[in-house]
């Protein structure tokens, strides 16, 4: 076997490639992950992570300590309306009770640090230009320019992932594009210095109001947040979604200006306190890529359309895709190349559907719904007021129920998932 080769390639190293190489590798097998960029690296976040991104991570055997620089939050602090609502993560048996907050630069390179420390092998500025295929079609490898010349290569694997994010390079080399009738969102940040650092919580404003026009405004589908990174800094930043007819329409880069204009001026988020630029990116919601897995390739998080329709989270879902389809990758390739290998890799899109399909249907239900400026106004005002129902609308945007037994909240949400039909 060649430095070239591998048993299988991951094309990315965020969070849900660094992943996928983690399982690969721990489970024995040469993997070869590529990385377009170099670490520490840049990327349009929030850096809030719910109890179910610090569930990914810990099982990974992650250190999620302060000690190691990570900044623990209680809850979720929502704003709107009126009303300031605190709202404590949920005590659940299958989550820990605590989220976190970690800048991506810095939490991507923790995540791929431990899956190099499993066996995988990293390989940075090799940017992957599109698939290998034999001659039935089937995926053998990638093509890359690497190195600051830009060196072509080919590297060769029975098995390539894709998780080279939103832009889904490989998966479109094979005709696989985005579904328009699904959820797509876009999100826009910057970093402050702040006295508001530290908070333990994670704020989310609900109202955002587009007054370009000159007049009242219009109310969007989406939310201001204001995340502490315990550095000096909070990450501030918006996310729109495509449900408003305002989506094409809104200069996300103003409308972040005009809401920070209205806040207290004593927190700081002004052009002086700035740390960089305003940065944006997509977000690829509730499977808008299609199948997640064909000829000899398997799409991972923001490749095949992961990121939850009800939050915008999307780090907990692309571990998660990746320790599945880790899986089925190892037993896969345990068998001989054919009919049952074949077999083995066709219920990655059937486990995928599993876990997230009747609750990707409902968030994308919710997306058009809130779409409405007239819903909007319903939830801000009637819907914050009253905490029991927060504590439920808590519990199914963050995606966080006990699957088995749990309180009455946790077996409402479990059974609409279930009776959701999932296609």
């Amino acid at each position: 076997m060649t430095a070239t080769d591998a048993d299988v390639i991951v094309v990315g190293g965020g969070p849900g490639g660094a992943a996928t190489a983690y399982y690969l590798a721990r489970s024995g097998l040469d993997v070869l992950l590529l990385e377009k960029s170099s670490y520490p690296r840049e990327k349009v976040c929030g850096d809030g992570l719910t109890p179910r991104s610090v569930k990914a991570l810990l099982q990974m055997g992650i250190d999620t300590s302060e000690e190691a620089g990570w900044i623990r939050n209680n809850g979720l602090r929502v704003i709107g309306g009126g009303m300031r609502l605190e709202l404590p993560w949920p005590e659940l048996a299958s989550y820990p009770d605590y989220g976190l907050v970690r800048p991506r630069a810095d939490l991507d390179e923790v995540v791929v640090r431990q899956a190099q420390k499993a066996g995988a092998r990293l390989q940075e500025l090799t940017n992957v230009t599109g698939p290998v295929l034999d001659e039935t079609g089937r995926v053998v490898g990638v093509e890359a320019k690497v190195g600051p010349d830009k060196q072509p290569t080919t590297y060769r694997a029975p098995l390539v992932v894709a998780a080279d994010g939103v832009s889904g390079r490989l998966a479109l080399g094979l005709g696989v594009r985005k579904r328009d009738d699904r959820p797509m969102g876009v999100a826009v940040r910057r970093y402050y210095t702040s006295p508001r650092h530290d908070d333990d919580y994670l704020e989310s404003w609900v109202e955002l109001w587009d007054r370009s026009d000159g007049g009242n405004g219009r109310l969007l589908p989406g939310y201001g947040w204001i995340f502490g990174v315990g550095d000096g800094t909070s990450n501030v930043g918006l996310g729109i979604l495509n449900s408003s007819g305002a989506f094409r329409n809104v200069d996300y880069r103003k409308l972040l200006s005009s809401w920070l204009d209205g806040l207290p001026g004593e927190w700081g988020f002004t052009e002086d306190n700035a740390t960089g630029p305003v940065r944006g990116g997509g977000l690829p919601m509730g499977f808008n890529r299609k199948p997640h897995y064909t000829r000899g390739l398997l799409l991972v998080g923001d490749a095949g359309g992961t990121v939850n329709p009800f939050n915008g989270e999307g780090i907990a879902y692309a571990m998660e895709s990746g320790e599945m389809a880790a899986d089925v990758a190892m037993t896969a390739l345990s068998r001989p190349a054919g009919l049952g290998r074949e077999r083995t890799l066709q219920s990655y899109p059937k486990a995928l559907e599993s876990a997230y399909g009747g609750y990707y249907r409902l968030g994308g239900a919710f997306v058009k719904a809130i779409g409405h400026p007239s819903v909007m106004k319903l939830i801000t005002r009637h819907g914050l007021p009253h905490p029991v129902l927060m504590k439920f609308a808590l519990k199914v945007m963050a995606n966080l129920t006990d699957p088995h037994g749990g309180d009455a909240m946790d077996r409402i949400i479990n059974g609409l998932t279930r009776v959701t039909p999932a296609a």
